[in-house]
């Protein structure tokens, strides 16, 4: 018998509470999936009631705040099968990443799995999936082979690219939150029992070498080697290494699935910067969360991204202006230099079609009441000054929060395949059913 709670109900509000604080959902109904036919129910009795429905796992990505709606938590809903002949893993819509790597890696084999074990598997997969090793098996939404979703209908159906295609397309990059609740996917695995990566954080006097080193040394590297680097200013928290407490740092960090013994060449150029930190070394692909050290605790957050053609010297100059060790930013930037397999179509197509630029710039900050417009003006000034370089896409899959705007998600898309999506949109969900989502900002 499916659950349901509401205002007032014990339970309510740890259940509408997701990892991104910055939006609040305030819901009139909550139903706690722990299976398909919860699913069916709570989409059944939203239509009955007049009621819009909202989808949350972790709340890493949230859009707009679910309220006086009905919000499906899947959380409950963690099953994940394995099939190490076949090399495919079936996942259901609660499942994390982490738990999905740690269920392959028993078989010698790796998802194209995020940096952040905690964020929701099938939502990361339905927007795109930015990989770890991205540059290495391209996008994670290429590899999927099949989708059960519950449309706005009250049905169970199963996109594949022979059945129900065009839903299948729409959905594999462009249909989080807009077209069903995704319940269970089938994905591809890759045989990857290890790999050599890690991280190093070299201190605020170097950050600006190790940067400006870092965009040259990326158009050399072959795809076999993915790597990013993050700009912040590390809290001074007891619990974290005494070395970096308090201080601006650049954390440097690399993937490569070549033998260590090449990946050691390649990274001698940071080596020879004198790090604070250096983590990089063989390890198994179970480990590869520790790479990033994506934070846990639930945060109000707000960010913004956008896609780079080039991180030619003048872009790199800007970026430090803005986000270099003596700007005093509020806020953290992430570069992920992309390509390779990432710029390539995948075998059947998706509405992740948009798939120009060399890197992905990522920046955000934890903010909440007054600070907030300080914030989202520092963003704003950082978006400016690097939009010489920009593509004028962004990456889909780092959307997050309630600041994104419906003209900003579809420069994530090419410009036919945003009326493709709303004219699919139209005809499975007439009702606007599913209206929690960034497209309607």
């Amino acid at each position: 018998m499916t659950d349901y709670l509401v205002p007032g109900d014990s339970g309510y509000d740890a259940e509408r509470t997701g990892y991104n604080l910055a939006v609040e959902h305030k819901p009139a109904v909550i139903v706690s999936a722990t299976g398909v036919a919860d699913v069916v129910a709570a989409v059944r009795h939203a239509t009955a009631h007049g009621l819009g429905v909202a989808v949350q796992a972790t709340g890493h990505g949230p859009s707009r705040p679910a309220d006086g709606q009905l919000l499906i938590t899947t959380a409950r809903m963690d099953g994940i099968t394995v099939d190490p002949v076949a090399r495919t893993a079936r996942l259901e819509a609660g499942v994390r990443g982490g738990a999905l790597v740690a269920a392959a890696a028993e078989h010698g084999l790796a998802p194209v799995n995020g940096s952040a074990p905690d964020v929701g598997a099938v939502s990361y997969h339905l927007g795109g999936g930015l990989g770890i090793l991205g540059r290495s098996l391209g996008w994670a939404v290429d590899h999927v082979r099949a989708i059960e979703v519950v449309t706005a209908d009250g049905t169970l159906r199963r996109a594949t690219a022979t059945e129900h295609p065009e839903l299948f397309w729409a959905l594999r990059g462009g249909g989080k939150g807009t077209l069903g609740v995704v319940v269970a996917l089938e994905i591809a695995l890759h045989e990857q029992p290890r790999l050599y990566g890690g991280g190093m954080h070299v201190a605020a006097d170097t950050a600006e070498r190790a940067v400006a080193t870092w965009a040259r040394w990326t158009r050399a590297v072959p795809e076999t080697m993915n790597s990013s680097v993050l700009l912040i200013r590390i809290p001074d928290l007891p619990a974290l290494p005494e070395v970096l407490r308090g201080r601006y740092v650049a954390h440097l960090r690399f993937a490569f699935t070549g033998s260590a013994a090449e990946g050691e060449q390649w990274v001698r150029p940071f080596r020879e910067l004198g790090p604070l930190t250096d983590t990089v070394a063989e390890m198994p692909y179970a480990a590869v969360g520790s790479i990033h050290a994506e934070p846990t605790t639930p945060v109000p957050f707000h960010a913004r991204n956008l896609v780079l053609r080039s991180l030619d010297p003048g872009a790199v100059a800007a970026l430090l202006r803005h986000a270099g060790p003596g700007a005093d930013a509020p806020y953290l930037v992430e570069l992920r230099h992309v390509g390779g397999a990432l710029a390539r179509p995948g075998a059947v197509s998706s509405a992740l079609a948009r798939r120009d630029g060399e890197f992905v710039l990522y920046a955000g900050g934890v903010a909440e009441g007054a600070r907030v417009p300080r914030l989202r003006t520092a963003l704003d000034r950082l978006g400016s000054a690097m939009a010489p370089w920009s593509t004028g896409g962004v990456c889909v899959n780092f959307l997050s929060g309630p600041d994104v705007t419906a003209g900003e998600l579809a420069s994530g898309y090419l410009p036919g395949d945003v009326e493709r999506l709303a004219a699919l949109k139209r005809a499975v969900d007439p009702d606007d059913v599913f209206r929690t989502h960034h497209g309607r900002a």
